[in-house]
């Protein structure tokens, strides 16, 4: 069994920086690309990054310039540091990761964290 979970958000004024943290658990054999996503209130589900398992990335346009994902391969988790917030980055932000494991490839999804950014 796999589990990703999710740390690190919280309440953060306008302007400041929240480090967001993805740890995989359980029998894994490889990650692939694991993304960071999030859902504002009423609204759907956006990827804000990706990474490759060899670290190549990308961002949303909302992100670029202010957000740097990364990972660390052999703690198996990966980070989202969020600088400049904007109170419209307020969301839960999700994990998710493309795990091999026993010969089958498949997708999982953290619970998600709340990020609130507000004066």
């Amino acid at each position: 069994q796999v589990q990703l979970v999710e740390s690190g958000g919280g309440l953060v004024q306008p302007g400041g920086s929240l480090r967001l943290s993805c740890t995989a658990s359980g029998s894994i054999f490889t990650i692939y690309d694991m993304d960071w996503y999030r859902q504002a209130p009423g609204k759907q589900r956006e990827l804000v990054a990706t990474i490759t398992s060899i670290g190549s990335t990308n961002y949303a346009a909302s992100a670029k310039g202010r957000f740097t994902i990364s990972r660390d391969n052999i703690k198996n988790t990966m980070y989202l540091q969020m600088n400049s917030l904007k109170p419209e980055d307020t969301a839960v932000y999700y994990c998710k990761a493309d795990i091999g494991r026993l010969g089958v490839r498949r997708v999982y999804w953290g619970q998600g964290t709340q990020v609130t950014v507000s004066s």
